[in-house]
């Protein structure tokens, strides 16, 4: 059964801080329930209960059914639909937090049964627990729990002991101890290879999909898998301290400087609920005064002024239209965490992004090939890209297969390159060096050509470079770069044409790329030469710029785990679902499944006109409830009028509510 948010908290590990900003959605919510249901029922046969029961009974008392079953099944109806709402009446009355709607609820309804007009009391009961149940449907969708980042906590190290290995526990290993790391393991605490070498994954950490090479000597962070050989390591840092649990700490403290959007539902019922029932009880008490009428038949006249004044249409049909703009979301693909997003989507002005894995795809492929001038008659493109495949033919470095892939593609008259050809082969710092039929063929980076006196031109630019050399002579280079996305471009544009006034581009890159590559697609400013903490610095300047008045909000986009704590600290982070990180999809308030940058102008588009249908709503209910609550205070409306007008209203708003499901406007 649901808890509490905040019990839902205290489960999640030992990391259980109460996340502040995710847990108000409008009215309170009534998930404190008072621990199982009835019979362990859950919420959704409770409703239908509750319905069946008020159905049975108000049909029962048109035909003359038993008097007193009528009223157990009303009344049992009543408790069933209600508990919650009395429950927390009762509480917050204790607490001194007087005026809230499950106040105002519950007034009207129980003066509702003192008068006799039992069946309108658990009418407003119920249609408050269906709006509850639909509320609960799309806010639950996905908390904001930081428990899938456990996926990068290690949770095991093995710990050599003179010739023996054991497994313990990550957080009783001390600073100096050695730990192995197999094939296929996490490196659990940060440290320094004393055995080996090997290749490992980093994008856990730094969002980049390159493998890297460590060796003896080299200090490595937690949170890194290893992929081609176990290696040993002596601990330098102990758990507490590792790159994993500091990304952890950050991306837990971020959350909770998050500030709580406030729905509008709840500072409406702030305000509304006091007048509400004041000018009851002034309608029913002073006219009786002043005039000398009977008192009961003003009592009755305030009853009916609260019934109306209950916010049920609002109440129920402001959160379906949350609910209908999530689902016309999700159901393009972009996962929202919950309505108080919706709000801030329409209020974007800043757009961070990200841009490895975010504006551009985060995999490595062939952009140019260059050729020396010196030797432009004697050899063509084709042949560089020969040498380089025969060098890079047995690594499998994301950079080699980048290569071998291109060449695949590209080249029409392929050499059945044999092996045994292939001698004197080696991996040496900087690239590879071998022998083919004969001829000397070195490819890697600058320092390979420095070393082997070879007068090679230097390439600038952010793509990694790989230099062709054979019997010592320069042949060229190829550059291998990260491509853009394909709708990257387009996708800048129509944030700007939607009014998105900063699309601000962040990247390790150097200042010379960082500027090409932002001017190029268009973007309002950037910052370079950054790693991962720098991030969530900028975020906070920016966002500290933000003239509180204004409202204006800001979004982060990225991908990586080193995003999740940028992601966190944003009005409103937004992942790529499709390459990103678990991390940063659980730290994320949108998640974008297709990695599409369109979606975001999409996003945005539907939360407008969410938005637009919520204040028709607002005005709607607002507008009719008015009207009757004149005509009640004049003694012209009943209780039965009071009752169709606030269903009626409910039933409207709840009709506009669903247009959001009619959104097909690109």
């Amino acid at each position: 059964h649901r808890h509490s948010h905040e019990e839902e908290h205290s489960h999640s590990h030992v990391h259980s801080h109460n996340h502040g900003h995710s847990h108000n959605h409008g009215h309170s919510h009534s998930h404190d329930r008072l621990g199982p249901g009835l019979f362990n029922m859950n919420d959704f046969q409770e409703m239908c209960l509750a319905i069946g029961l008020y159905i049975v009974a108000m049909i029962g008392s048109k035909f003359g059914l038993f008097e007193p079953l009528v009223y157990i099944m009303m009344f049992a109806a009543y408790i069933i639909a209600g508990r919650d709402v009395l429950f927390k009446a009762f509480r917050n009355i204790v607490k001194g937090r007087v005026f809230d709607e499950n106040f105002l609820m519950t007034v009207a309804t129980v003066g509702a049964v003192l008068i006799g007009e039992y069946p309108e009391a658990v009418g407003v009961m119920i249609f408050f627990m269906v709006g509850e149940y639909l509320e609960d449907k799309a806010v639950n969708k996905s908390r904001k729990n930081i428990e899938a980042l456990m996926d990068i906590m290690p949770n095991k190290a093995i710990l050599v002991d003179g010739n023996t290995t054991r497994e313990v526990d990550p957080h009783d290993v001390r600073v100096g101890d050695r730990i192995l790391v197999r094939v296929g393991d996490r490196v659990a605490l940060d440290g320094k290879i004393v055995k080996g070498e090997s290749r490992f994954d980093t994008s856990a950490i730094t969002g980049e999909s390159v493998l890297r090479h460590f060796e003896e000597g080299d200090s490595i962070n937690s949170g890194l898998i290893n992929k081609t050989k176990a290696v040993e390591l002596e601990v330098e840092r102990i758990f507490e301290d590792s790159t994993v649990s500091r990304i952890m700490d950050m991306v837990e403290n971020a959350s909770s400087k998050k500030a709580r959007t406030e729905n509008f539902i709840s500072v409406f019922a702030k305000y509304y609920t006091p007048i509400v029932v004041v000018l009851a009880l002034l309608l029913a008490i002073v006219p009786p005064l002043v005039t000398g009428q009977e008192f009961s038949k003003w009592l009755y006249r305030g009853l009916v002024f609260l019934v109306v004044s209950c916010p049920c249409a609002l109440v129920l049909s402001i959160p379906l239209t949350y609910f209908s703009g999530i689902g016309v979301l999700s159901s393009r693909g972009i996962l929202v965490k919950g309505s108080n997003y919706i709000d801030i989507l329409k209020k974007l002005d800043t757009i961070v992004f990200d841009k490895t894995g975010t504006l551009t795809k985060g995999v490595f492929e062939v952009s140019k090939i260059n050729i020396a001038d010196r030797i432009k008659d004697k050899i063509g493109v084709e042949n560089i890209l020969t040498c380089a495949y025969i060098a890079e033919l047995r690594s499998n470095h994301p950079i080699a297969k980048s290569i071998i892939e291109y060449y695949n593609k590209n080249v029409d008259k392929k050499l059945s390159i044999d092996q045994l050809d292939i001698s004197e082969y080696e991996e040496i710092s900087g690239g590879i060096s071998l022998v083919y039929k004969g001829s000397r063929i070195l490819a890697g980076n600058s320092r390979l050509m420095k070393t082997n006196n070879i007068d090679y031109i230097p390439v600038e630019g952010p793509a990694t470079k790989v230099y062709i050399g054979v019997d010592g002579e320069f042949y060229g280079s190829i550059e291998i770069a990260d491509q853009l996305k394909d709708t990257t471009k387009s996708a800048i544009e129509g944030l700007k044409d939607i009014g998105i006034s900063k699309l601000i581009m962040l990247t390790g890159d150097g200042k010379k790329n960082a500027k090409d590559f932002s001017d190029k697609l268009g973007m309002t400013d950037y910052y370079a030469d950054l790693l991962p903490d720098q991030k969530v610095s900028i975020v906070e300047d920016l966002l500290d710029k933000n003239d509180p008045k204004s409202e204006a909000k800001l979004a982060f986009v990225g991908d990586g785990i080193n995003d999740a704590p940028v992601i966190a600290r944003a009005d409103i982070g937004i992942s790529m679902g499709g390459l990103g990180s678990d991390a940063a999809i659980e730290a994320s308030d949108m998640v974008i499944m297709n990695d599409d940058l369109m979606k975001i102008k999409e996003a945005i588009n539907i939360s407008k006109y969410t938005s637009r249908i919520v204040i028709q709503n607002i005005v709607l209910a607002i507008g009719i409830k008015l009207a009757v609550l004149i005509l009640s205070s004049v003694g012209i409306a009943n209780m039965w009028m009071a009752i169709f007008a606030d269903v009626g209203v409910a039933v409207l708003a709840v009709l506009n509510s669903l247009r959001v499901m009619l959104y097909n406007k690109y």
